[in-house]
């Protein structure tokens, strides 16, 4: 992944831990920091180190929802129509395997496509702004439904399975869908994150079973773990608050200008 000390591992992983849950792209903002730093591309191995430590984070803060979600699946299993009846957490466990299709779907058949636009910042701008463009939709105040449905698991996976592309954010892609559907807000948050589990766990298997993780000095993935699970913790806690008090498009503006500058400036981070 070149050559990376210990304080630009732990930057990576304070980037990463900040803005995975905040609606900013995490993968686009790596780009930016790493380009900013003439630090050589991380690599993926080292890019879903990062991701695995603020996956813990999720695992942590929604321990109770996972713990449920867990105890409830051999129901789900003998009787999943029963489940899908009932708005709870078998429910839940099935909403998250449908999205998690399309997402893994277009994981496995574009992974290459996706992986080649983390070296172009004038790709991870134009991204951003698209990323803008959904959080801005969220301004406005939609209908409300009482449940989530197939159809609709289905966009919020398939929202998440195009958030591989450095920039577009993840978090922000699939709340924004989940909100201007109707879904109340603390629920688009928390599917959101909840749904990202199997996502983050499928990337770094199919990273293990490819032989990437070779590439990876352990020392300073390591310390981008750590940082990255403390500061996406604490990151994961203070926007579920934001959600709560309806302040998510917030992040539109920023998005906007952060996407401007690296498209106006991307020739200037090259080599």
């Amino acid at each position: 992944m070149g050559e990376l000390s210990l304080a630009k591992a732990c930057l990576l992983g304070l980037v990463q831990g900040l803005t995975e849950f905040l609606p900013v792209s995490s993968s686009g903002h790596l780009v930016l920091v790493g380009s900013l730093m003439e630090v050589p591309t991380t690599g993926l191995a080292f890019e879903l180190l990062l991701h695995a430590g603020t996956l813990l984070a999720v695992v942590f803060y929604y321990r109770v929802a996972i713990t449920e979600i867990f105890r409830a699946l051999p129901d789900v299993v003998r009787h999943p129509a029963a489940a899908w009846s009932e708005d709870g957490p078998g429910r839940l466990a099935l909403l998250i395997v449908i999205a998690s299709i399309p997402t893994g779907l277009i994981g496995l058949f574009f992974k290459d496509e996706f992986e080649g636009l983390a070296t172009s910042v004038p790709a991870v701008g134009v991204a951003l702004l698209v990323t803008a463009a959904l959080l801005a939709l969220t301004l406005r105040t939609w209908p409300e439904r009482t449940r989530m449905g197939l159809g609709l698991a289905l966009l919020i996976g398939f929202a998440q399975g195009l958030a591989i592309t450095p920039g577009i954010s993840r978090s922000g892609a699939t709340i924004a869908v989940a909100l201007i559907a109707g879904i109340a807000v603390e629920r688009a948050a928390r599917f959101s994150f909840l749904v990202s589990l199997p996502a983050i766990l499928g990337a770094l298997l199919l990273k293990v079973l490819d032989g990437g993780m070779a590439q990876l000095d352990p020392i300073a993935g390591l310390w981008g773990f750590n940082v990255s699970f403390v500061s996406g913790y604490f990151a994961l806690a203070w926007l579920v608050k934001l959600v709560r008090s309806r302040r998510f498009f917030w992040f539109a503006p920023y998005c906007m200008l952060v996407g401007l500058w690296a498209l106006l400036s991307g020739s200037s981070f090259a080599g």
